[in-house]
């Protein structure tokens, strides 16, 4: 059987999301693998499994390569926004605002994660399709672009507004009618979707914004999906939401900024072969200079919101192998210490992962497995039959790729504490989220007094 080796392959540093691993992983004089210096094996001795690893290089490397690529290829002014429902954290908020970039952000969780990680108020984008009351008043009360997803959102501000001086920087969402070959559940940019304003209401909110007092419209944004491994739908994007941009100028709206969303793909397993950054950025910078350029209008700034892109190929999650169970002529069933609980996507999305025994990556293939998770759930399966060494009890699994959307969606199913999370770079391993204990899980419970047996 082939032997997964994500050290092996050639890494693009500048753009990891086409790599399997993280951009550091390399093999010790022993063949055991290491991120950033750091024996995989040893961190799950240290912190405990499962364990969230995220390598700092990786992450860094690809916000620069976004920064980079839109400098290179963009005409006008430009700003790259990390996508926090991706991962979200008050280290990768600082890392993200220390390269430069911006966040968005779609609950008042994520938007005091951003400002108290130290990103610059006028970098943070406020998205959300059914935003509250209190979390519109901490985005208006701290200047950040506010997105304006439907008539709810509107009638909140004005509320919000009514008693103030400031005016709320203001993003419009519209859905822009773009197919795109993704998973089902997660293409947003068609006409059905939950998200945004559609087209042909467009002119009438332009209308209904034009001249209030409340807010001013600097922005459109649209987005077609997430996983994407097309460029062409860009294009497309690009040309919609100019057509939207000269409308809203006409009407008398100054829109200075176009964001284009995110949806980047990467690699999980051998298949994936997405572009690089700098080739979607291009495509995205050139299709919108020449929408806007055949229509004569101003370059505006160009924003892009890239997330599993530059998160996801910096993690890998480790377990520890627990029971085994072979069914004859079947199936073999290798069970770890973790689950759906720390990675949903599987049972959620039928995701597919890349995985090898962290001290035996070179090791031959000699059997298929299906690794099963802890969980009370038959469907608990983070690797349907997958090649594998044969493994021991209590050898260490790395699963690579679980840097987006693995800890941000993770849950207390069966009340199993959530993971720990470290960050590595140049040998040296940080603890950056703390495992939870069972007794965490008890910390909110209440129990009324008539349930408290009298003496």
């Amino acid at each position: 059987m082939p032997t997964f080796r994500p050290f092996e392959k050639n890494q693009d540093k500048a753009s990891p999301n086409r790599n399997f691993a993280p951009i550091t992983t390399e093999l010790d004089s022993k063949e055991r693998l290491l991120v950033g210096g750091c024996r995989l094996a040893k961190l799950a001795e240290i912190y405990g499994t499962p364990l969230y690893v995220l390598d700092e290089l990786t992450i860094r490397n690809a916000c620069r390569e976004y920064t980079k690529s839109l400098n290179d290829n963009y005409p006008g002014e430009s700003l790259a926004v990390y996508a926090s429902k991706a991962n979200s954290s008050l280290v990768i908020s600082n890392i993200v605002a220390s390269e430069g970039m911006g966040i968005d952000v779609v609950s008042e969780g994520e938007l005091i994660t951003a400002l108290r990680g130290g990103v610059p108020k006028e970098k943070i984008v406020f998205h959300g399709n059914n935003k509250s009351l209190d979390e519109l008043y901490l985005a208006y009360e701290n200047d950040v672009i506010i997105v304006l997803d439907n008539q709810n959102d509107i009638d909140l501000l004005k509320k919000i507004t009514s008693l103030h001086q400031k005016k709320a920087r203001l993003m419009l969402r519209f859905t822009p009618g773009i197919e795109c070959h993704t998973h089902e559940y997660i293409k947003t940019g068609h006409i059905d979707s939950k998200f945004g304003f559609n087209l042909d209401e467009l002119e009438s909110v332009f209308n209904q914004l034009k001249g209030i007092r409340w807010g001013r419209l600097i922005g459109l944004h649209a987005h077609i999906g997430s996983q994407i491994f097309e460029v062409d739908p860009h294009k497309d994007l690009a040309d919609v939401m100019a057509e939207a941009l000269q409308i809203g100028r006409k009407l008398g709206h100054s829109i200075q900024m176009l964001n284009v969303g995110g949806g980047l793909g990467i690699r999980y397993i051998s298949s994936d072969d997405p572009p690089s950054i700098s080739q979607w950025v291009k495509v995205v910078s050139e299709s919108v200079v020449k929408s806007c350029r055949s229509r004569s209008l101003e370059l505006p700034l160009l924003m892009c919101e890239p997330g599993r892109s530059i998160i996801g190929p910096a993690g890998v999650t480790i377990y520890q192998i627990g029971s085994r169970k072979e069914i004859s002529n079947i199936k073999t069933y290798i069970s770890i210490d973790g689950g759906m609980s720390d990675n949903p996507r599987p049972i959620t999305y039928q995701s597919k992962y890349s995985a090898c025994l962290v001290d035996r990556p070179l090791a031959d293939k000699e059997e298929i497995v299906t690794i099963a998770g802890k969980h009370c759930e038959s469907g608990d399966v983070l690797l349907n039959e997958f090649p594998l060494p044969m493994s021991f009890k209590d050898e260490f699994l790395g699963v690579f790729s679980t840097g987006a959307y693995n800890f941000s969606m993770s849950s207390n199913y069966n009340r199993i504490p959530k993971p720990a999370a470290v960050i590595v770079n140049n040998g040296e391993s940080e603890l950056i989220q703390r495992r939870e204990l069972p007794e965490d899980l008890l910390r909110n419970d209440i129990v009324p007094d008539r349930f408290i047996a009298k003496g």
